[in-house]
């Protein structure tokens, strides 16, 4: 399991990318920025994202990108500490097992691992965070999209949508995108909700 940056261009005219790489680059975009406060380099790549307005994720692609400009790493650093991690917790707990019943550790983190197992996916030895995490979970998305743990078909990524990621993360989303801690990080959040809503009508319709 890892947590890496990828160069994303969703909605953005020109690119010859397919739907699948479009959502791939996209889960991993938004991992990026939940996986740890961003550089600047972070902050310029979101920057110079644009996309076709009035679609269904390009407005809040454009509103990302806004956000992006108006801040600053320090400030988006001190955002990250305070949403996310807080003296004890921070302002939201980003992982399945909480938002689903309250608590860390719990049977959605054991599903999970069983269903880890059987597609293949190992955890990273250098991430201490339970596989649960929001960053986690998008990534494993991204993974099964990209045939990172080979091929997979299309019931298999709704499976695991379904299960550990329409599950609660559209909730989480929805949350971040009311804070009004950081705009960059509620720009995240209303992104993720859309993308999360256009995956489960498109899951639906397959």
């Amino acid at each position: 399991m890892q947590h890496a940056q990828s160069e994303v261009k969703p909605e953005v005219t020109g690119t010859g990318l397919s739907e699948d790489a479009l959502r791939m680059h996209l889960y991993r975009l938004i991992a990026r920025y939940l996986t740890a406060p961003p550089t600047q380099a972070d902050l310029d790549f979101a920057a110079g994202l644009s996309a076709l307005k009035g679609t269904l994720l390009g407005d809040r692609i454009i509103a990302l990108a806004e956000a992006a400009r108006a801040t600053t790493a320090q400030q988006e650093a001190d955002a990250y500490q305070e949403l996310f991690i807080g003296l004890g917790r921070g302002l939201f707990v980003p992982y399945g097992s909480y938002y689903l019943t309250g608590f860390l550790h719990e049977k959605p983190l054991a599903r999970l691992r069983v269903d880890m197992g059987v597609l293949g996916i190992a955890r990273s030895d250098d991430i201490a965070e339970p596989e649960d995490h929001i960053a986690s979970v998008l990534e494993m998305m991204a993974g099964l999209i990209g045939g990172d743990f080979g091929p997979r078909s299309s019931q298999a990524q709704r499976g695991f949508f379904e299960a550990h990621v329409g599950s609660w993360a559209g909730h989480f989303f929805r949350d971040l995108s009311l804070d009004e801690t950081s705009a960059f990080y509620a720009a995240i959040g209303a992104l993720g909700s859309r993308f999360v809503e256009v995956e489960e009508r498109a899951f639906q319709l397959a």
